[in-house]
């Protein structure tokens, strides 16, 4: 077919500076050239693989490969806006080659054998609008008459699973026969194959279905230097079925990316095209039905559209139910048969015995499963004690709290407790509590509220070493330095170690502050210099634990800040402390790493 004569091209009087800073658009490397270039062949732009005809995706395969010998046949209809645009280096839409291309495919398939399918698609371009434009040098011209497309014929094979089971896969091959046209961007002038792999499933009123395989062209081309060559390509689809599963409602993915040798474009913009749509199917009958779908290109790759509108219907009969089986008369609905039924007019349980199976059971007053013939309490709902004929089918004795232990030998009646065979008085009564779980009872844990770990001193014992707040880290023990030094004494290393833990696992704690304090003994500025040294001491020690240093900051405030007056050695030993501000928190890391104490 002889190409058109080339219309007009915009940009054609830019200068050479801006035609080559134009680069690759929503689907392809273009850049407007000189009136002079020799014109390009074209190649298969469109990137929609309609699925074989009878499935409930458009573009994605429900692999119903079901029956023997059943027919399926219909037609889709596949509008394309900008599949392939010339843009500028800015981002700015400077021409489309091909701004609209509308194919309608001609689908039919055959179930040959339960597990065999085969397919055929034949595309039809309808209708194509766009302009001419100059990439790399080289003409492209775009022609507006109906043509054919590449031919599609297809075969797959169901591995394993079967149609509507949670996992279907089936595996075959597509072969498109040049019989397109390359100047309409319809075909490649050559053939074209695809082996893939395919899979389907259905959850309750979830569907959903994938692909994956490798477009092979065994023609490569190129687009102002890029390959147009072989791709990996892959889709997936999920949807919910609603109005007794005829109508399904989802969306579809389908993408590609180019893999032919000495390409760079794997993964590349330009060379991965890929789209989604949102699509509905309803069957309006057992064997016909209509679909649509829109959405956009989701990359600037070749035949990726900036939108597509595409609508199907399908005639597809569906495979002839197995002839009816009449169940075995059951005349009373009891589930017995007839013919096994001893009392087939009066409805009773299974038995397996031929004189009762199927027949009522003696009468049981009280309706706690034991018979009244065996029941000693026939009145009133019991427990079976088939051991004790006089407690047979009689309520347990009374038991107030509900713990298992009769009020009889409960030493505590109104509150729910473990059995003590040891202790008559604590039989029924509750444990003794520990509120923190730290393994020492409340009566005794100086910290019953916080997780602790033993202490000689009554007032520590369950106390932890560290408390973690908003506000500070709290230790509860000192950390002993020598006196009038920086350096520490050996009972320090233990608290040091507990709050470089707490920092540790509290990572929501993003700066700390180690602050040294000290008595009013001595000078004021000896005092500061001391209180300072210790502080950074701490920092010092936390940061070669593994405590990032921009986590920490260290002040000495000498003897400004007293928590008791000084006119005591209490007082002044308290007055010797280091203290530990909370000065940032990440709130997000907040919410997954709560304060902890230890």
């Amino acid at each position: 077919m002889q190409p058109e004569r080339p219309m007009a091209r915009q940009g054609v009087s830019q200068s050479r500076c801006q035609r080559a800073s134009l680069l690759v658009g929503l689907s392809a490397v273009v850049a407007l050239g000189s009136p002079e270039a020799a014109a390009q062949e074209g190649f298969a732009l469109n990137r929609f693989e309609p699925a074989e005809s009878g499935s409930r995706w458009i573009a994605a395969d429900s692999l119903d490969l079901s029956g023997h010998l059943r027919p399926s046949f219909g037609l889709v209809s596949d509008w394309a806006h900008k599949p392939l645009v010339a843009y500028a280096a800015n981002g700015d839409e400077v021409a489309g080659l091909a701004s609209d291309q509308l194919f309608v495919h001609m689908r039919g398939s055959m179930t040959l054998a339960d597990r065999v399918r085969v397919g055929v698609n034949a595309p039809l371009l309808v209708y194509q609008n766009g302009s001419d434009v100059v990439v790399g040098g080289e003409e492209y011209r775009i022609q507006r008459q109906a043509s054919f497309g590449d031919v599609r014929l297809s075969g797959d094979v169901r591995l394993f699973g079967d149609h509507k089971d949670v996992l279907t896969v089936a595996t075959g091959v597509a072969v498109h026969l040049p019989t397109g046209s390359a100047d309409h961007y319809a075909g490649d002038d050559a053939v074209r194959l695809q082996p893939r792999v395919q899979v389907a499933g259905e959850v309750g009123a979830f569907v959903y279905a994938g692909r994956t395989g490798v477009h092979i062209r065994t023609r490569s081309k190129e687009l102002n230097g890029e390959a147009v060559g072989s791709e990996l390509v892959f889709g997936a689809a999920a949807g919910v079925q609603f109005l007794e599963k005829r109508l399904l409602v989802g969306p579809v993915f389908v993408a590609s990316t180019v893999i032919s040798a000495g390409s760079n474009g794997f993964f590349d913009r330009q060379t991965t095209p890929f789209e989604v749509q949102l699509g509905a199917h309803y069957d309006v009958s057992r064997d016909l039905r209509i679909g649509t779908g829109f959405g956009p290109g989701l990359s600037r790759g070749v035949g990726a559209p900036a939108s597509r509108w595409v609508v199907s219907g399908d005639w597809s009969p569906s495979p002839e139910p197995p002839p009816e089986v009449l169940p075995p008369l059951d005349s009373d609905g009891d589930g017995a048969v007839d013919g096994v039924d001893a009392c087939p007019n009066v409805k009773g349980p299974r038995t397996m015995d031929p004189t009762t199976d199927g027949c009522p059971p003696p009468p049981d007053a009280d309706g706690d499963g034991i018979f009244d013939a065996d029941d000693a309490c026939v009145d009133v709902a019991g427990l079976a004690a088939p051991n004790d004929p006089s407690r047979h089918g009689c309520p347990p004795p009374a038991d107030q709290d509900g713990d298992g232990i009769a009020d009889a030998e409960d030493a505590c009646l109104l509150e729910p407790g473990v059995r003590n065979a040891s202790d008559a008085a604590l039989n029924g009564c509750p444990l003794p509590e520990d509120s923190d779980g730290d393994g020492f009872l409340d009566e005794v844990d100086g910290c019953p509220r916080d997780r602790g770990v033993a202490n000689t001193d009554p007032a520590r014992n369950g106390c932890p070493k560290v408390i973690v707040t908003a506000e500070k880290i709290q230790i509860l023990d000192r950390i002993e330095f020598d006196t009038g030094r920086a350096t520490f004494r050996p009972e320090a290393y233990e608290v040091l170690t507990a709050v470089a833990e707490a920092l540790l696992t509290n990572p929501q704690i993003t700066r700390l502050s180690v602050e040294g304090h000290t008595d009013s003994q001595g000078g004021v500025q000896k005092n500061r210099e001391l209180s300072a040294r210790r502080a950074a001491a701490v920092m010092k020690w936390l940061v070669q634990t593994g405590i990032p240093p921009e986590r920490l900051v260290s002040k000495g405030w000498g003897a400004d800040r007293p928590v008791e007056p000084n006119d005591t050695p209490e007082g002044r030993r308290n007055n010797r402390r280091v203290e530990f501000q909370v000065l940032d928190m990440d709130v997000s890391q907040d919410d997954a790493n709560p304060g902890s104490t230890r």
